[in-house]
């Protein structure tokens, strides 16, 4: 396995020092997260297909990019990689051919995928905007058997939030979902994924919701309680609701979720959230700690390897959210470097801020949709 990293920033490629040299007609996968303007254009998805004439080539919009240990805004971060033991197949659903339900939608991604044979691994890049990640991963949770492993994450579109662009074989469009299969004995995949949000206040429960829009906690109106806790950051809602996510403890169901507030809605005094917060789940807020976020990201490199897979990845991709991207702000690069000083100085990393990861919380566990996480894939072959 061979795999090469580029940043590709003001109309200029920057190479990392430390790739193989690849055979570009025997590239079988290229990933690019890049900066909404400078992805959509169909000559950047031309350029990469002159290069890689033979790959699957996936396109995701982000809410900034992760090139080596830097972050960068405005660019792209390209992958390629040219396996020699694993067959790559990948496959795409609109969302808007499935009546709106990323459940349906996430059903078919994987169905698809299963025509090429069971996967040992599945990468998911979906809409962050026009689709559900919670009904998503329910969907491809119910047709892939959990020893296969799903990571992945929702395009951003910076701190806008309007649209967000994923591709798959041609220049990426809003609403689309992408999956790239890795199939075979060869592959080796960990993963990791943890937060570092410290929660306060009494556990209370939601007692009114739909899907992911949260009417009332206790019996109480959820904005004004949350606007309580808030204080004076009550008035720079909705902006300032990526300072303080929700703790969310789903009953049966294994470890809690973060899940981060979109957008509020002053008339029905509800708050919309990136994944579903279910009537009778438990909650709790939570606030930022600078040391505790960068730590959690030094932690989520750690996890990677207690699955004994391998301690030597040919690459990683770190999905890290957009609201740790806002509260970092210009020591943003500083969860990246912890990464980096876990993984060593040769390690080639690539990735991009998302407005949700995906990712199970342990090994051997379905995947789950998380918001406010630095979440890590390793991949390399035997």
């Amino acid at each position: 396995m061979k795999t090469a990293i580029f940043s590709y920033q003001n109309q200029e490629w920057r190479a990392h020092l430390n790739n193989n040299t690849l055979d570009q007609s025997k590239v079988t996968l290229v990933t690019a997260f890049g900066d909404k303007a400078t992805l959509q254009p169909v000559d950047f998805y031309d350029r990469l297909r002159s290069d890689y004439p033979n790959a699957e080539i996936v396109l995701c919009s982000t809410a900034g990019e992760i090139f080596d240990d830097s972050v960068y805004e405005g660019s792209v971060s390209v992958t390629a990689v040219e396996f020699e033991k694993t067959a790559v197949h990948s496959t795409m659903v609109h969302i808007s051919d499935f009546g709106g339900s990323s459940y349906e939608a996430g059903k078919a991604l994987i169905e698809n995928l299963m025509t090429a044979g069971a996967p040992s691994y599945v990468l998911v890049l979906s809409d962050g905007s026009r689709v559900n990640g919670s009904e998503l991963v329910k969907g491809i949770n119910s047709r892939v058997q959990q020893k296969v492993p799903v990571t992945g994450g929702l395009a951003g579109d910076g701190v806008a939030f309007r649209s967000t662009l994923v591709g798959l074989n041609s220049a990426p469009d809003e609403g689309q979902i992408a999956a790239i299969g890795l199939y075979g004995n060869d592959i080796q995949v960990s993963h990791g994924s943890m937060g570092g949000w410290e929660s306060f206040g009494p556990e209370r429960t939601i007692t009114r919701s739909q899907g992911n829009q949260l009417f009332k906690i206790d019996d109480e109106s959820a904005l004004d309680l949350y606007k309580k806790y808030l204080g004076a950051y009550a008035g720079e809602l909705p902006g300032s609701a990526l300072l303080f996510p929700l703790l969310v403890r789903i009953p049966d169901e294994g470890e809690p979720v973060v899940r981060t507030i979109l957008s509020i809605d002053e008339e029905s005094r509800s708050m919309l959230f990136a994944g579903d917060v279910p009537e009778g789940a438990s909650v709790r807020f939570m606030k930022a700690n600078f040391d505790r976020l960068v730590d959690a990201a030094s932690s989520a490199a750690m996890q990677t390897f207690a699955d004994e897979v391998s301690d030597r990845p040919s690459f990683s991709i770190l999905i890290s959210c957009v609201g740790r991207k806002i509260i970092l702000g210009s020591r943003v690069s500083e969860e990246v470097e912890a990464v980096k000083d876990i993984f060593g100085s040769k390690a080639l990393i690539t990735g991009f801020y998302s407005y949700g990861e995906i990712a199970p919380s342990l090994a051997f566990v379905p995947c789950q949709l998380h918001n406010q996480t630095m979440t890590i894939t390793n991949i390399s072959e035997r």
